[in-house]
Formats: structure tokens, sequence, C-alpha cells
């Protein structure tokens, strides 16, 4: 990989308080690693030896429940860091973090993060704000399990992901990641079965156009309408 420049970091929150210099001593620590898709760049449980800060892709959080059974707990898009298992006073990593698409990530000893957060203004804040915004999301999800039938769950998952990660495209909002129905199920706590026929239901109806791992949202206020239990249902 080519040298990187202080540019990249500049309008990433946690480092968007520093001067070139310190980007510059920063970047300079980084280790630099391209990934493919689908790739773990750590797993559940492994010792926390490094942070990582995703410059280009998707990142995605999964979980083993105790059953064995996989979990997609939340995706990052690129700018944010991730891994780091030490702001939530842990020494082994909470969860796995596998490329969504293909990645390029930097990497830091975990050794570091004590540095970071003393000497570099806004780091610390900036970060415990994401933090504090992921487990909010995972917060919000674990209500909407509790509470909501799948079909609004599985449309709320969808609303997220265009909110967080959409493009235009001439035929509505895409997610700009490949993404499967699988993916789905393992998002809402259902079975593949389902999400393939409201998809179905849904793509008959207008409201998601999908083509290889790719979804489109092709009526988003139809999928609000569906959250908040105001739509017929999907049949």
């Amino acid at each position: 990989m080519p040298r990187l420049d202080e540019s990249l970091l500049t309008p990433m929150p946690p480092f968007s308080r520093l001067e070139k210099r310190q980007i510059r001593e920063i970047l300079d620590l980084a280790s630099v690693r391209r990934f493919d898709e689908g790739v773990a760049v750590f797993e559940e449980g492994a010792p926390a030896e490094r942070f990582y800060m995703l410059l280009d892709g998707y990142i995605r959080v999964m979980r083993i429940t105790p059953t064995g059974e996989q979990v997609i707990a939340l995706h990052i898009p690129s700018g944010q860091l991730f891994g780091i298992a030490q702001a939530l006073g842990r020494t082994t990593y909470p969860a796995t973090s596998v490329t969504a698409s293909e990645a390029i990530v930097l990497g830091w000893p975990m050794r570091l993060w004590d540095q970071f957060v003393a000497q570099y203004d806004g780091f610390a804040s900036e970060t415990y704000k994401t933090v504090g915004q992921r487990i909010g999301e995972m917060n919000t999800r674990i209500v909407e399990m509790a509470t909501q039938q799948v079909e609004q769950r599985v449309a709320n998952s969808l609303l997220r992901l265009i909110n967080q990660t959409g493009r235009k495209v001439e035929t509505g909002i895409e997610i700009d990641f490949p993404i499967t129905r699988q993916d789905l199920s393992e998002m809402t706590a259902t079975t593949l079965h389902t999400v393939s026929r409201l998809m179905s239901a849904w793509e008959k109806q207008g409201v998601v156009a999908s083509r290889r791992k790719r979804i489109t949202v092709t009526d988003p206020h139809r999928l609000v309408l569906i959250c908040r239990g105001e739509a017929p249902p999907s049949r």
C-alpha cells in the first residue's frame, strides 16, 4: 500500500480536531490492510491486540448465541473506529467483525489506545460518542425484537440500512454493500424462509427490488408504513 495522506483522516470524527502533524504521527503508527468481502478482521473472544479504523467499505458485526446461531448485531460504515475493546473495558473482542464488502482498514496495537486518548484532543469524546450510538442502535433492535412482528422488524432493518449506507439509484435507494436474505434473517432473528416470503411479496408490490446480493428500496414510504403497522400484511 502507498503512504497514506493525512487528508484521509481529517474528516473523520476521532481525528477532526487534530493538526496535520498529529495525524501524520497516527498514520505512521498504523498498519494498512486491504480485505476481500467476507473476511473476518477479528473473531469474538479473541485477545484484543489491535483496534481499527475502517477507511473504505463496510463491516458486519456478528455474535454467536449459546445455541450456535449467528446474529448480525450491526453494520459499521467507513470512517469509523471498530475493535475498540479497551473502550468497553474488555481484553477480548466482544463480537466478530467481518467485511461486508471489500475494505481498507487501518490498525494500531491496543497498547496505543491510552496514549491516543490522552494525547489527541477529541479522540476520546468522539470515540465514546460512537460507542453510545452503537449501544443505542442495538438497544433499539432489542426492543424491536421483543415488541414487533417479523414484517415490521425486517422493514425496520431495511430502513436502517438505507439511512446509514444507502445511495440513490434510478429505481430508488440501494443498500451500498452486498446483502443477502440470509443476512436479513440473521439481523432480525427470523428464518430465511420468512424473509424470502416477505421480500418476494414486497417485490411484487413494488416496495423493494433485489438482484445478486443487492437490495434497492423502491418505495421507502410504503416501508415506513409497514414499520408502523399501518400497511396491510404482506401475502
